[in-house]
């Protein structure tokens, strides 16, 4: 069955071990979701506990970005147990550290295989059933990191930027189908993958990206910034002349 705008009833969250992912279907199953598939590599038969003691239904699937030959039975099996899925987040990948990459060109690679690469084949799957639906919304968890891409990390914005790009012509392909994409754009969100290091300003955590991703859902949104001011600050921050942007503090 079809929901309004906002009512949220089944998700699929592909990063099942996502920090951020499970905040955003936590806020949703207090709103009233009741069917959630935690796709996750490994054995993740745990991580659902917590929505379960919450009210919801939880099927844990197996699920590896590295293996795109997979991920159509993934969302195959994620709708045979939800039914329709009325929210897809997609939240998976990798920060890794920039020098490291530098120095091993090949994990570089592999993390923009997971960052980038699974996100394609997972959201063109996912956006697949969505339009067969006729209703929906693939949430995908973009970065400010891929707004304009740092020195600093910029095997991890390229492929931000990718994905961000790669998420907004989804959506326009989706134009007209009554599915839709939403991207998130968070700053620095404070939790485990960033763990020891120091707040960028403006930090966020993941119960704040989970609020600002609910309202997105109910007003609608096609993007959302979190927190909002961030999409000022980088409106001036890609006009910033190269030169000026290099200097940019780490």
């Amino acid at each position: 069955m079809k929901n309004a705008l906002g009512s949220v009833d089944s998700v699929l969250l592909l990063g099942g071990r996502s920090e951020i992912g499970l905040a955003v279907v936590e806020r949703l199953v207090r709103d009233g979701a009741r069917r959630v598939v935690l796709a996750a590599r490994g054995d993740a038969a745990a991580i659902g506990v917590r929505l379960k003691d919450l009210g919801a239904e939880v099927l844990v699937l197996d699920f590896d970005a590295e293996r795109p030959e997979t991920h159509e039975r993934v969302v195959a099996a994620a709708a045979e147990f939800a039914g329709d899925l009325d929210v897809v987040v997609a939240a998976f990948g990798v920060l890794g550290d920039q020098a490291a990459y530098e120095a091993d060109p090949v994990s570089a690679a592999r993390s923009m295989a997971v960052n980038l690469g699974g996100h394609v084949s997972a959201g063109l799957f996912a956006a697949r059933r969505l339009r067969e639906q006729g209703h929906g919304t693939l949430v995908v968890l973009s970065s400010v990191a891929g707004v304009r891409v740092r020195r600093v990390n910029f095997v991890y914005g390229a492929a931000k930027a990718g994905l961000d790009g790669f998420a907004q012509g989804l959506g326009d392909a989706l134009h007209g189908s009554g599915a839709r994409v939403m991207v998130v754009r968070p700053g620095f969100v404070i939790g485990r993958m960033t763990a020891g290091m120091r707040p960028a300003p403006m930090a966020t955590t993941p119960e704040a990206v989970a609020d600002a991703v609910a309202g997105g859902l109910r007003a609608g949104a096609e993007t959302v910034w979190v927190p909002g001011r961030l999409r000022a600050v980088f409106t001036v921050m890609r006009a910033l002349p190269r030169a000026v942007w290099r200097r940019v503090p780490r």
